[in-house]
């Protein structure tokens, strides 16, 4: 047990050493998927999954916020989500108590703020309270926003970004020549995020590719990366190797790069 420690850790130096701390994405968002299969796998209930994944985050919140990313944003549950078992839904209502109760004094020392972005109202009182509790303890904070994604639907986003912009044109607040993607943008629950809108890297892992409804305007020129790696098993040196993959990306925003490397449109 401790040599397989001893490997861990010097896997982790490996992959931080990898590592440009000069250009470390600035917001990464991650689908933390796999918490079921994980759990299944060990012949154990899908919730005892969850309750693993919920260590997994208090890791790689301190893991994002030493190497410098700005803002983490994890999905932690989407509006579909209520579909599941009842019981599955109500564990994963109380975790955000237990996990703020916990682990608040944590992100306090490491400077954390934390933000949730979402439906709030359809939440249980409990879990509405916790939240809260947790963005008011957490607000002087100013180095990484930990941002949760919480009862959150992409497409509802859009939607009421569309209809709050249609209200301020017709009480006069807005005229339609100034809707443009940079006024979009402050309508969308990110732009309590800004600069840092905008994901530079989409994780997700346990395998799967698909985008699940998770800021389907916001990741518009993000790097994506999929990672076979269940959410339970995702460590520190996880984040580093699909770190370290990002910054291999060429990233050109639709345009292409002159001889300086610098970014031209075509």
């Amino acid at each position: 047990m401790f040599s397989n420690k001893k490997k861990k850790d010097s896997q982790e130096r490996s992959e931080k050493s990898a590592v440009d701390l000069q250009r470390i994405p600035k917001h990464i968002a991650i689908i933390m998927d796999g918490n079921g299969r994980w759990a299944q796998q060990r012949h154990l209930p899908r919730v005892a999954g969850h309750k693993q994944g919920m260590e997994v985050v208090e890791t790689i919140t301190k893991a994002a916020s030493k190497i410098g990313v700005k803002v983490l944003t994890l999905y932690a549950f989407s509006t579909e989500n209520w579909k599941r078992p009842l019981d599955e839904v109500n564990f994963l209502m109380d975790l955000p108590v237990k996990f703020f109760d916990r682990f608040v004094p944590e992100l306090i020392k490491h400077n954390v703020r934390v933000n949730v972005m979402g439906d709030e109202e359809q939440l249980p009182k409990k879990t509405q309270e916790a939240v809260n509790n947790a963005i008011e303890q957490t607000k002087d904070c100013d180095g990484m926003i930990l941002n949760f994604a919480l009862n959150y639907g992409s497409r509802t986003e859009i939607i009421a970004a569309v209809k709050n912009i249609a209200t301020d044109v017709k009480n006069d607040k807005v005229t339609t020549e100034q809707i443009d993607e940079d006024l979009f943008a402050k309508y969308l629950l990110t732009g309590q995020l800004t600069p840092y809108n905008d994901p530079d890297l989409l994780i997700r892992t346990s395998g799967e590719q698909r985008i699940s409804n998770f800021l389907l305007w916001q990741i518009a020129y993000s790097e994506l990366e999929f990672t076979d790696t269940y959410w339970p098993d995702y460590l520190p040196e996880n984040l580093y190797h699909d770190i370290v993959v990002f910054q291999q990306r060429d990233r050109r925003f639709g345009g292409i790069k002159t001889q300086k490397g610098e970014n031209e449109s075509k």
